[in-house]
């Protein structure tokens, strides 16, 4: 509810019980993690030469290219994840993705799919603007907060 709302931060006070709850600033992150294969993940190159992941490991590949530097994307949002579970980007197998890079989206438009404790939760964004990039695989666990997708608000 917190983030659906412009909620900066809530304080309740009852009988000795105080609980806070702050909404974080929007910023991006980027999160480096190894995929479910346990491939190497490097980070984007800098001055300094970075080793190459094996040749024959697609996955780390594919991974190391759609990672990009902080300031291509310092206008983009980051849509986030609401929960920790699996994320699926189509209904059901062989069903079209409900987003691909380069879709235009709209508040409420549904743009993934959460599975929590046997629940498919819908994910809807809550901005306008064009799909940049999925920063996740399909049916690859998430955690609360994790980004999902970048989005180019223009």
């Amino acid at each position: 509810m917190i983030n659906k709302s412009n909620i900066g931060e809530v304080t309740i006070e009852e009988k000795g019980f105080k609980l806070t709850i702050k909404q974080k600033e929007q910023t991006i992150q980027q999160i480096y993690s190894n995929p479910v294969s346990g491939a190497p993940v490097y980070p984007p190159a800098s001055p300094v030469s970075q080793p190459e992941p094996p040749a024959d490991n697609k996955q780390a590949k594919s991974q190391k290219q759609e990672i990009s530097t902080p300031a291509e994307n310092s206008n983009y949002i980051t849509i986030k994840s609401p929960m920790i579970g699996t994320f699926y980007r189509s209904a059901s197998p062989g069903k079209p993705s409900f987003v691909e890079i380069g879709d235009e989206i709209t508040p409420g438009k549904v743009v993934c799919i959460i599975e929590a404790m046997k629940l498919f939760n819908e994910i809807e964004s809550e901005i306008k603007g064009k799909i940049v990039k999925v920063l996740v695989e399909d049916a690859s666990p998430v955690e609360f907060d994790q980004p999902l997708f970048l989005v180019d608000p223009a």
